[in-house]
């Protein structure tokens, strides 16, 4: 059974305890005094975030630390209850049919969260066992899955000598273990090198063609940009952005950033560069910075600098980038993808 995912209007709203009151504790020569209940303050985390993930699809939530991906994800995985709205694996209502869900879907924590006690091979035919794989199953998955992820060399080896790399590698593996029909990777190439990255890259692709539906969140354009079919870009809780890379790249105002910085500027100046060809828009960034996205990068700096020599402007500093997420981001938030 190919399983989508779907989220209705989800909001999560955090509370923490108020911290403790100083002076807790001490000697009073007085009658006690009531204590004044305070607030709990309240982090949203998210807020109102509705997404339609097909069945077979590799679909990214794209955005800095502390958007609400982890969230998300860990509303749909059964270990995060939300405030209001409703999440779906298939069919099956997260929260209504846990125990069903938890059998569709593998996760891969931002962490590895491995038992050091271990072997690879031991954690690998475990994890089968949870699931109620016979033995012959388990042993010949695991082995398959070793050898697909390069691990056949250390099956045997307590994990806690395993490098970060290593460690994700298994952690993938022990998600896949058990065959479900939907992946949910959670900052899945963090800290990983180059070429572990790509490895990781080519087994999703691999997984997802099998018709299995994928999701995983990232802070990395490239990943996203590489790896999945459609995305959500989230901050602060909301979605500001949802489709493919392209369309999502190609909906930037002509596509190119300038971002440049000046001894000065005034609303004056900035009007002429907007007057410039090929100029789409143009936004202050603080009182020498200026962001321009236009139609063409490199060649419209001599137009620029030109501008800012007749307009007595010191033209410090100019950065161009081609069209992609991190610009689409910056548009949106008027800040980098990375802050």
């Amino acid at each position: 059974m190919l399983a989508g995912i779907r989220t209705v209007d989800l909001r999560k709203v955090y509370t923490s305890p108020p911290p403790v009151a100083a002076g807790v504790g001490g000697f009073s020569f007085g009658g006690s005094k009531a204590k004044s209940k305070q607030p709990k303050p309240q982090i949203t985390a998210l807020d109102g975030v509705s997404l339609e993930i097909k069945a077979g699809e590799i679909f990214c939530l794209l955005g800095p630390n502390g958007a609400g991906k982890s969230t998300t994800v860990g509303i749909l995985t059964t270990r995060v209850r939300p405030t209001s709205g409703q999440a779906f694996i298939g069919d099956h209502d997260v929260w209504l049919n846990q125990v069903v869900v938890k059998r569709l879907i593998g996760v891969v924590a931002q962490r590895p969260n491995l038992d050091f006690n271990l072997t690879a091979r031991e954690i690998l035919t475990f994890h089968g066992a949870y699931f109620g794989l016979s033995h012959h199953e388990r042993s010949k998955r695991a082995e398959a899955l070793l050898e697909r992820f390069k691990l056949t060399d250390r099956a045997d080896h307590m994990v806690r000598g395993f490098s970060g790399g290593m460690m994700q590698r298994l952690s993938i593996a022990r998600a896949m273990m058990h065959d479900p029909q939907v992946l949910f990777l959670d900052e899945p190439s963090a800290g990983l090198d180059p070429q572990t990255r790509l490895l990781l890259w080519e087994i999703v692709r691999e997984y997802n063609q099998t018709g299995k539906t994928i999701l995983l969140t990232t802070h990395n354009m490239e990943e996203g940009d590489a790896l999945c079919q459609r995305l959500a870009i989230i901050d602060h809780g909301r979605v500001i952005a949802l489709g493919t890379p392209c369309e999502l790249k190609a909906s930037v105002p002509g596509g190119f950033l300038l971002r440049l910085r000046f001894g000065v500027h005034s609303p004056e100046f900035l009007e002429r560069l907007q007057s410039l060809s090929g100029v789409r828009e143009v936004r202050a960034t603080d009182g020498v910075g200026a962001d321009l996205y236009a139609d063409r990068g490199g060649s419209l700096v001599p137009a620029v600098a030109q501008l800012a020599s007749a307009a007595g402007v010191e033209l410090h500093d100019v950065h161009i980038s081609e069209p992609s997420l991190e610009n689409l981001f910056l548009h949106h938030t008027g800040r980098s993808l990375r802050e």
